[in-house]
């Protein structure tokens, strides 16, 4: 199921993750969703993403494997909350843990069921 190859579904799934992620908070905080409003939330996380996928393409880590996770979340993280504070957003401490632990849900949950399914699969050929 993993490649050494860079599957731009991957990428897509990581990115649709991230804008869900950015829509469910602008809802619960009645931030509504005003395209410029998604997008002055989505731009830093969204640059965070591409890092992280820099970094896993240059260390050619396996895609989507979980350690190509293991990347991609804390760069979308760590990045995501530095180009808040430079671009004047927020970055209050509760914000910062449920956007660990929402991103490291989704971008690592996708791939842990991907591993999963992937075993089911050849297991079934057996």
């Amino acid at each position: 199921m993993t490649s050494r190859r860079s599957p731009w579904w991957a990428f897509v799934a990581d990115l649709v993750l991230v804008v869900a992620f950015v829509l469910i908070g602008r809802r619960s905080h009645d931030e509504g969703s005003a395209l410029v409003g998604v997008l002055t939330t989505l731009w830093p996380f969204a640059a965070g993403l591409v890092v992280g996928w820099a970094l896993v393409l240059v260390r050619g880590r396996s895609l989507p494997a979980l350690t190509s996770g293991l990347l991609v979340w804390p760069a979308t993280v760590v990045v995501g909350m530095v180009l808040r504070v430079i671009s004047g957003q927020g970055t209050a401490v509760s914000f910062v843990i449920v956007t660990v632990v929402v991103l490291g849900t989704f971008l690592l949950g996708w791939r842990a069921l991907a591993r999963l399914r992937g075993r089911r699969a050849r297991g079934s050929r057996r």
